[in-house]
């Protein structure tokens, strides 16, 4: 991050209070721990005793088909303390055998893999303390392999493994699992994008689709996946690297739009026989500039968090269940949904990024679940992106660019645009440079110019980072009420093609501006905007789910609202004319603040300050 720029320390009470407000943003920048960083695996120490024991049933998960089971546990320990815990490792086998040394002069440690969950022993047994027994139930989704369940003693600084379950698995690991949609490059096209076991070696991937009521055909799937060695440091690359199996993505062309398709995952073995997922169904985008009622729900920084309590130790996403409920309560009344950065905060913890597929596959295996790039997918030093620090625990951007499709030149840099009926998006990665001169300010401009604003007469800039104005208490520290150098670089192009509204994430919590221009604001209203706003409304809703940050205390006549809660927006197009934005809190699914534009083409082409185009007074 940006600290300390050519400060110069005067005295020692100066330099304690600049590390004090230094260590105020980066904690609050980093929002918390991953909780499964918080285990010191590689002082893990095997203790087995042989009069503490743990078994887990049922061993066959999934036999309908179901990719998500609960897994019940009993278990004993002669010496119980109130630091016992229970971890869950997949694949079964967490020896030291797995490590691979990175000295060959030095023993491995006995454990180097993290567990994918854990949860402490007494947390549903309050007898365990004095009995020594304990019960606890886990939620495991489908991951490619087998489980087994460890309990050890010593807390999670000095963990001592004492005992190991029996193994459990689904009844096919590889199954095609956690299908999630996305706009293709073309407004007729949907990209389909799932996760399995089968290599192209072992089985052909493909989708088997068609319309409501008529034929089904056959796209096939492109494969892709990753080894240790793309990731870019710890934990990724060390105790936080688990396979991650295969990402196969089909492409559904020429599509009738508004039009409902089916659709099923499938794998042709070698042998012949077919592998088949359950069955989806979405409906297709409609033409770009089509008159029709159009809703899209945005958030920021949702990340996952666990149904059975476990890994939560820290309030570190709290809100993320909620707001994935609420979607899928009111699925039927979205369209599109935008995920702005900070996706699952895996961290470098593999693991999790299935757990977020999972978590999320009834919303994006529905309607396009279109992300972008934050700093908790892609920044690590040395790698190219604009932030040196770690955030992404070294995954540098691989997980985001191969778990999700989007339609970009190169999901390298996570820039795209999209269409959706009278929606125009312009999608930023903050995570690289995006400065007048530089290729991403390029594609902003042409973006926002290459628009038809009769037809498609609402234009949206989304990013992860704040490019244009918040009052977190980290950036009003900074005393630029935004990313450093974001408006500044990007305001005259917002004021120029008239973007409507801008919206971010990265801040925890929800602010809305005046239409705004220079810092001043464009427009007096504040609920009901008729005619030309003058100026482009900024949105931050990055309150999806991770712990929440603090707003300043300091008052600006720009800010109109602020939340310190959980919750997500939902743009509402009924024509051309009429805009409705609304503000919804996770926990109830209720409107907490919401505002209208109503305006006629020729506001939109309405003059006003570095918005006109040049004339002449020739006649």
């Amino acid at each position: 991050m940006l600290m300390g720029r050519g400060m110069r320390v005067v005295g020692w009470a100066s330099l304690a209070a600049l590390a004090l407000v230094a260590a105020l943003v980066e904690r609050v920048r980093s929002h918390g721990d991953q909780p499964l960083a918080r285990i010191a695996v590689h002082e893990t120490v095997f203790a087995l005793d042989g009069r503490a024991s743990i078994k887990a049933s049922p061993s066959v998960l999934g036999a309908a088909g179901q990719n998500t089971e609960w897994v019940s546990l009993e278990y004993g320990s002669r010496n119980p303390s109130v630091d016992d815990w229970i971890g869950v490792f997949s694949p079964a086998n967490f020896s030291a055998a797995t490590c691979s040394p990175e000295n060959p002069k030095v023993l491995p440690p006995d454990l180097c893999s993290a567990p994918i969950k854990y949860q402490y022993a007494n947390y549903s047994s309050p007898a365990y303390l004095s009995t020594g027994k304990g019960s606890l139930k886990f939620q495991l989704i489908n991951q490619r392999s087998d489980f087994s369940f460890a309990l050890f003693s010593g807390g999670i600084l000095n963990p001592k493994l004492v005992a190991v379950s029996n193994t459990v698995a689904f009844s096919n690991p590889k199954a095609p699992v956690y299908p999630r949609l996305a706009q293709g490059k073309e407004w007729n096209e949907m990209t389909v994008t799932w996760t399995s076991g089968y290599g192209i070696t072992e089985a052909e991937p493909f989708v088997k689709w068609g319309p409501q009521g008529g034929g089904k055909m056959r796209s096939p799937a492109g494969t892709l996946t990753f080894d240790r060695s793309s990731m870019c440091g710890a934990p990724a690359r060390t105790v936080g690297w688990r396979d991650p199996g295969f990402i196969h993505t089909s492409f559904l062309k020429e599509l009738w739009p508004n039009s409902m398709y089916y659709y099923q995952l499938g794998h042709k073995l070698l042998n012949g026989s077919y592998i088949w997922s359950q069955k989806y169904r979405f409906r297709a985008s409609p033409y770009p500039g089509q008159n029709s009622l159009q809703r899209v729900v945005i958030f920021g920084d949702m990340g996952k968090d666990e149904a059975d309590g476990s890994n939560e130790y820290n309030n570190f996403q709290r809100g993320s269940l909620n707001t994935t409920y609420q979607l899928f309560k009111d699925l039927k009344n979205i369209d599109i949904v935008f995920h702005i950065g900070d996706i699952c905060y895996a961290n470098g913890y593999i693991s999790q990024w299935d757990q977020f597929t999972a978590q999320v596959e009834p919303i994006a295996s529905s309607v396009p679940y279109m992300i972008a790039s934050g700093n908790h997918e892609r920044d690590w030093p040395g790698s190219g992106s604009f932030y040196g620090n770690t955030d992404s625990g070294g995954e540098c951007g691989v997980l985001a660019e191969t778990m999700f499709y989007v339609p970009a030149e190169n999901r390298a840099k996570f820039w795209y645009s999209t269409d959706y009926g009278m929606f125009r998006f312009c999608i930023a990665d903050t995570e690289h440079d995006w400065r007048e001169g530089t290729e991403q300010y390029k594609f902003i401009e042409h973006c926002l110019a290459s628009i038809d604003r009769q037809k498609q007469p609402w234009l949206i800039f989304l990013a992860h980072r704040v490019l244009g104005y918040s009052s977190a208490d980290f950036y009003a520290v900074e005393g630029s009420f935004e990313e450093p150098m974001g408006r500044e670089s990007l305001q005259k192009l917002w004021q120029k093609y008239k973007v409507d509204i801008a919206l971010y994430g990265h801040v925890h919590s929800y602010e809305r501006t005046c239409p705004i221009y220079q810092n001043i604001c464009t427009n007096e209203e504040k609920n009901y905007y008729k005619g030309t706003l003058n100026g482009t409304i900024h949105i931050v809703a990055g309150g999806g789910g991770a712990s929440l940050a603090e707003f300043t205390t300091l008052q600006t006549k720009w800010s109109l609202f602020r939340d310190y809660d959980y919750g997500f927006v939902k743009l509402t197009a009924f024509d051309h004319s009429n805009l409705l934005f609304e503000y919804k809190k996770s926990r109830d699914g209720k409107v907490y603040d919401s505002f209208r534009i109503s305006r006629d083409y020729r506001d939109i082409l309405a003059c006003t300050v570095d918005s006109c185009p040049s004339t002449t007074l020739a006649s």
